[in-house]
């Protein structure tokens, strides 16, 4: 079943959503300072290509202080922005009953863009 989703997925826009986080990811990357950022983007584009049955995991490093401080650049530099889009996204697909599982997952992706310093995909 997650197979057939994940199709489904990808054909209605979750390559589209994986291939814009890859270019902002190489994006980020271009200098040092944003190379964390890409790095935590790159997560985000795996997700997006194939997320039903990805599991999220917490890493065991970095953990604490450093993961939140990091956590909390994020927001400003871009996660917050990329939450809000999810959120939009979850909404309006749970507004129908055959899009209830994507949206599901637009909120998965939610919740890993506004932290995904400490987590691990896959």
């Amino acid at each position: 079943m997650n197979v057939l989703l994940n199709i489904i997925w990808v054909l209605f826009g979750g390559l589209m959503i994986a291939v814009e986080y890859a270019i902002s990811s190489v994006i980020m990357m271009l200098t040092i300072v944003g190379i964390p950022f890409g790095l935590q983007t790159l997560k985000l584009a795996v997700l997006a290509l194939w997320p039903f049955g990805t599991p999220v995991n917490d890493e065991s490093w970095p953990s604490g202080c450093l993961a939140g401080i990091m956590n909390i650049i994020w927001w400003f530099v871009g996660g917050i922005a990329i939450a809000l889009t999810h959120l939009g996204w979850g909404l309006l697909l749970c507004l129908t009953i055959v899009g209830i599982p994507f949206g599901l997952q637009h909120f998965r992706l939610m919740k890993l863009a506004l932290l995904p310093f400490g987590k691990a995909v896959g």
